[in-house]
């Protein structure tokens, strides 16, 4: 199984929807933000009742999308690193008690992952949550390779 991973910051739309979600072989996006609908999502905001985004991703990707606000962080636990109050180490340390505690690997559907890719903000892997997401489903599920966007 091949999961994606991906961040829309300092991308233009050009690139995330066109170059990056357009040469991958993703069938559907898996939105791990904990505020999709943010005014800060630019072209990757999400609205209730379905907007452009997910326009934009059936229509120039034929993509899927789906929120999973299980995968998403607490509110706490977000605050608390954006304002420096943990490190990142800290955060990685207390976001995978989070997906453990929530037993993410039997409350998903693991089909739902195949070929999909995990959404985010950031613009990079190396300090974001849907990589550790993604690193936490393949140690539980196995056989995942790992492809950042």
């Amino acid at each position: 199984m091949k999961l994606y991973t991906i961040g829309f910051t300092r991308k233009s739309a050009r690139e995330f929807f066109d170059e990056l979600l357009g040469s991958s072989s993703a069938v559907r996006v898996l939105d791990v933000r904990l505020r999709p609908a943010s005014q800060l999502s630019g072209f990757a905001k999400v609205s209730k009742s379905g907007g452009d985004f997910e326009f934009l991703l059936q229509r120039l990707c034929g993509m899927d999308y789906v929120h999973l606000p299980v995968l998403a962080p607490t509110d706490d636990l977000f605050k608390s690193y954006r304002a420096g109050e943990v490190t990142w180490d800290e955060y990685g340390e207390r976001y995978l008690e989070l997906l453990a505690e929530r037993r993410v690997e039997h409350a998903l559907e693991r089909a739902l992952f195949d070929d999909g890719v995990l959404l985010c903000s950031e613009d990079t892997p190396e300090r974001c949550h849907r990589r550790l997401a993604a690193e936490y489903l393949q140690e539980e599920w196995g056989d995942i390779e790992i492809v950042h966007l």
